[in-house]
């Protein structure tokens, strides 16, 4: 047991647990600051479980659980997808409210122990919340963190990775809905401007798409909009805008029963994790005539990035390669869902249950 935290199950959390298809999920309290502790392992038949680390402020700590179930699950999926023999899990930091520096890195010392402790079970990698140098923090205490080595100096920052997907990801979906090449003149709105977002945001200006953003952080969308010659939009506004792409690179669950009719684009196309509230979603984006890209598939050049990278045998050359694959991907997602008239989240679903099947054989 970690020193300064205590295992506890409280009812609402086991029936939540219970209910869930992964194989296991580790609960720990954090005393000094409050914090819940979330280790969601969803399957190792690929692998051992790995995946980012989450540290946000959540309504209940039951809220922060249900995250951490669907984010481990999406991790199974990007790891089958992309082909790595790495298996679905993740972490997450419910805390109950902003932390001083010392603070903070004593929680990821604790935590990173409690990885530690699990003997390789779990791996752990950068998420929403966390940066770079928390994975350096986190890897003085665990060898089972993806991205850093100890040494701040050397963590690597998958955000600019996982934009680089997201972009080549968006060239396959525009080629696939306009059935012509290139983002010249495309409109993209992108929902979010933080560490991929901004990334993106410069990538597809520079391949001459005109950018419309929006976030949280008003200011940081007018600086980001003012330096792409682009447009703010006021986040209320987002989804009724008409756009070509309309790129979530914020949280999840933006696409719901209330914003989905809202959208005037042709493609959604973004960074987030579990950007559907619900599986039905993907549904009605399809009925409304939206292509949809797959979050898990789009989003998953970090993951592609980190592993390779700490292996020390992989250049950025071939790292930019591998990225580029996934919008090969997409492209047979889009052609197989077009010929089935269904979702592209039916077919790359296929996708995953194939690779799974292959290597319980």
């Amino acid at each position: 047991m970690t020193q300064g935290c205590v295992y506890r199950i409280f009812p609402p959390m086991k029936d939540i647990i219970k209910d869930w298809s992964g194989e296991s999920v580790i609960v720990a309290y954090d005393h000094p600051t409050g914090t819940w502790m979330f280790i969601a392992i969803h399957s190792t038949v690929l692998g051992r479980a790995t995946g980012g680390c989450r540290m946000r402020v959540y309504e209940t700590p039951e809220d922060g659980l249900i995250d951490a179930l669907r984010l481990a699950e999406g991790m199974t999926c990007k790891w089958a997808t992309i082909g790595y023999d790495l298996g679905g899990g993740k972490s997450v930091l419910a805390i109950p409210g902003p932390m001083d520096p010392p603070v903070k890195e004593g929680l990821i010392r604790r935590f990173g122990r409690l990885i530690e402790s699990l003997q390789g079970s779990y791996a752990a990698g950068e998420d929403l919340g966390t940066t770079p140098e928390d994975m350096a923090v986190m890897a003085e205490e665990t060898q089972w963190v993806h991205g850093a080595r100890g040494d701040a100096t050397r963590a690597v920052d998958p955000g600019p990775y996982t934009a680089r997907g997201v972009f080549v990801g968006i060239e396959a979906a525009v080629r696939f809905a306009f059935g012509s090449d290139g983002l010249s003149d495309r409109t993209v709105l992108l929902q979010g401007v933080g560490d991929v977002g901004e990334p993106l945001a410069r990538m597809l200006r520079e391949a001459g798409a005109e950018i419309m953003i929006c976030d949280l952080d008003e200011a940081l969308a007018r600086r980001v909009a003012t330096e792409l010659d682009g447009e703010a939009v006021e986040p209320h506004l987002a989804y009724a805008r008409t756009c070509d792409v309309f790129s979530p690179c914020a949280v999840g669950s933006t696409l719901n029963r209330q914003t989905i009719p809202q959208l005037h684009c042709r493609v959604v196309a973004g960074a987030a994790n579990n950007q559907l509230e619900r599986p039905e979603d993907a549904d009605l984006l399809h009925q409304r005539g939206i292509l949809y890209a797959p979050d898990y598939v789009i989003n998953a050049g970090g993951a592609i990035a980190l592993p390779a990278l700490d292996s020390g045998k992989v250049t950025e050359e071939e790292v930019r390669k591998r990225i580029g694959r996934i919008a090969t991907t997409l492209s047979e997602i889009f052609r197989e869902a077009g010929e089935k008239n269904e979702s592209p989240v039916a077919s790359a679903k296929r996708l995953v249950d194939r690779v799974l099947a292959a290597k319980r054989k």
